[in-house]
C-alpha cells in the first residue's frame, strides 16, 4: 500500500507538514481524522501502561527490597517506551502512507526498551514479587508500544510470523520461570492480544487514512482534468475563429504582393480586404475572450456544478437565469464563481447547494456548503490551495480584496452581499439586486 502512494508522496509530505498546527476548524476532513487517530495512539500506548502496568504493579507489588527495584524499574521502563512510542508515531505513519522513508535504525532503541521491559517482568515473576495476574498484565503492557509501531513496518505476514516467534518463546520463558500451565497459556493469551490489537488499532487505522487521502489526491486530480478540459474547449474556441481567417489573410498577403510587383492598383484592394479580415478576427477573438472573462450567470451556474462534482463535492442548484438583463447576470456570475472557489479552497465541503429565486422584485442568490470556515487569507488547507493551483482559481476568493470587489461590483448595479457562518460548519453567501435596475432580454 505505501509502495503506491510514493509517487506524490513527497508533495503532500510537504503539505501535510504545514496543517499540523493549524486550527482544528480549519484542517479537512482527512486531517481531522489522521489528527485524531494520532492523538487517539498517543492515549492508547500511556492507558495500556496505566490500567495493565502502574496500578495493577503498585497495588499488588511485594514489599521486598528486591521486588521494589525490579518494580521500580519496570515502571521507569515502561514510561520510556510509552515516551519513545510516542515519538516515532508521527515518522512510522508517514512511513506507512509513502511520504517519507523511515531510517533503518528508527526502530531499535523502541527494540531495545522492550526487551528490557520483557526481562524485568520475566525477573519479577522469577521472584515472586507480585501476584501471576499482575506479572501476566506487565508482558502485555511491555508488548502494545512497541506492537503499535512495528505493525505499520514490516508485511503483515512478517509482523504475524515474529509475534508467533515471540510469544513462543515467552511461554518457553515462563515455562522456566514458572511452569504453572494457566500462567502460561496467559502469557501467549496476552501477546496474542498485543499481536492482534496492534493490527487492528494501529494498522486498520493507517489503512484507512491511506484510503481517507488516496480519495483527496483523486479529488484534486479530477480537479486537473476538469480545468485541462476548459483549457481545450477555450483552444479550440479559439482555432475555430482565427484558423481560417488567418489562412484568408495569408493567401490575400501573398496575392497582393504578387499584384504590387507587377504594378497593378488591385493590390490595394486585396490590402484592404486583409485589414478588414484582421479588424473582424480582432473582434471575434475579443467576443471569445470576453465570453470566458465575463461572468455569465447561466455558464457559472453549469460550470460551477461541474467543477465541484469534479472535486467530489455534490452540488444542487436551482433555479435559472432567465429574463435577467447582461450586467446582473455578470455580476452575479462573479459572485457564483468566488463562491464556488471559496468552496474549494476549503476543501471541507461535502454539499454546496444554489439557489436564484425572485423575492419581491429582488433577484435572490445563495450560494451554501456544510463545510467551509469564515474565509480568511491565511485559512487554507494544503490540499485545497494546490487544487485552486491546478483550476486557475487560486487568485481568487472570497477574502480580501475578493469579498470588497464582490460588493463593489454589485453595488454598481444597487445590489448588497452577505456572507457568514451558518448552523455549525455551514457558510453561507447570499447577494441580493433589486429588479428594478435589470434590463429585460427577449
Amino acid at each position: 500500500m505505501g509502495a503506491a502512494a510514493v509517487g506524490d508522496g513527497g508533495a503532500v509530505f510537504g503539505r501535510i507538514r504545514g496543517w499540523q498546527r493549524r486550527n482544528w476548524r480549519e484542517l479537512s476532513k482527512a486531517q481531522r481524522v489522521e489528527l485524531q487517530s494520532v492523538v487517539t495512539w498517543y492515549a492508547t500506548t500511556w492507558s495500556f501502561s496505566l490500567f495493565w502496568l502502574a496500578l495493577p504493579l503498585v497495588g499488588g507489588l511485594h514489599r521486598q527490597p528486591a521486588a521494589l527495584v525490579v518494580g521500580g524499574l519496570l515502571l521507569l521502563v515502561g514510561a520510556a517506551q510509552c515516551v519513545e512510542a510516542n515519538r516515532l508515531t508521527r515518522p512510522v505513519l508517514d512511513h506507512y502512507l509513502g511520504r517519507a522513508e523511515l531510517p533503518p535504525r528508527a526502530l531499535r532503541p523502541a527494540a531495545v526498551l522492550l526487551t528490557l521491559a520483557l526481562t524485568l517482568a520475566t525477573t519479577l515473576a522469577a521472584l515472586g514479587g507480585t501476584d501471576a495476574v499482575t506479572a501476566r498484565l506487565a508482558i502485555g503492557a511491555s508488548l502494545l508500544p512497541f506492537g503499535m509501531l512495528y505493525g505499520l513496518v514490516p508485511p503483515m505476514g512478517v509482523f504475524l510470523r515474529r509475534s508467533a516467534l515471540l510469544a513462543v518463546a515467552l511461554m518457553a520463558v515462563f515455562v522456566a520461570v514458572d511452569p504453572d500451565l494457566a500462567g502460561v497459556v496467559m502469557v501467549g493469551v496476552m501477546a496474542m492480544f498485543g499481536t492482534l490489537f496492534s493490527l487492528l488499532a494501529g494498522r486498520c487505522g493507517a489503512w484507512t487514512l491511506s484510503v481517507l487521502w488516496e480519495a483527496e489526491r483523486s479529488r484534486e486530480v479530477q480537479a486537473r482534468l476538469a480545468v485541462a478540459e476548459e483549457r481545450l474547449r477555450f483552444g479550440r474556441d479559439l482555432h475555430d475563429v482565427m484558423g481560417r481567417n488567418l489562412a484568408v489573410i495569408a493567401l490575400k498577403s501573398e496575392l497582393a504582393v504578387q499584384l504590387a510587383r507587377r504594378g497593378r492598383p488591385e493590390a490595394v484592394d486585396q490590402m484592404i480586404e486583409v485589414q478588414r479580415i484582421a479588424q473582424e478576427s480582432q473582434r471575434e477573438v475579443r467576443e471569445v475572450v470576453r465570453g470566458y472573462r465575463e461572468a455569465d450567470l447561466g455558464v457559472e451556474l453549469a460550470g460551477a456544478q461541474g467543477v465541484l462534482s469534479a472535486a467530489g463535492i455534490r452540488c444542487g442548484v436551482t433555479g435559472e437565469a432567465v429574463g435577467l438583463g447582461g450586467e446582473v447576470q455578470s455580476v452575479l456570475g462573479w459572485v457564483v464563481r468566488e463562491a464556488t472557489t471559496n468552496v474549494l479552497r476549503h476543501g471541507d465541503a461535502v454539499q454546496c447547494d444554489i439557489s436564484l429565486h425572485v423575492h419581491q422584485n429582488r433577484v435572490v442568490l445563495t450560494v451554501e456548503n456544510d463545510g467551509a470556515t469564515s474565509p480568511s487569507g491565511d485559512a487554507r488547507s494544503g490540499l485545497a490551495d494546490s487544487r485552486l493551483a491546478a483550476s486557475g482559481l487560486a487568485g481568487s476568493t472570497l477574502a480580501g480584496s475578493g469579498l470588497a470587489g464582490l460588493r463593489e461590483r454589485l453595488s454598481a448595479v444597487g445590489g448588497t452581499l452577505e456572507a457568514g457562518p451558518v448552523g455549525g460548519d455551514g457558510f453561507r453567501v447570499t447577494a441580493e439586486v433589486p429588479l428594478s435596475v435589470r434590463e429585460v432580454t427577449a
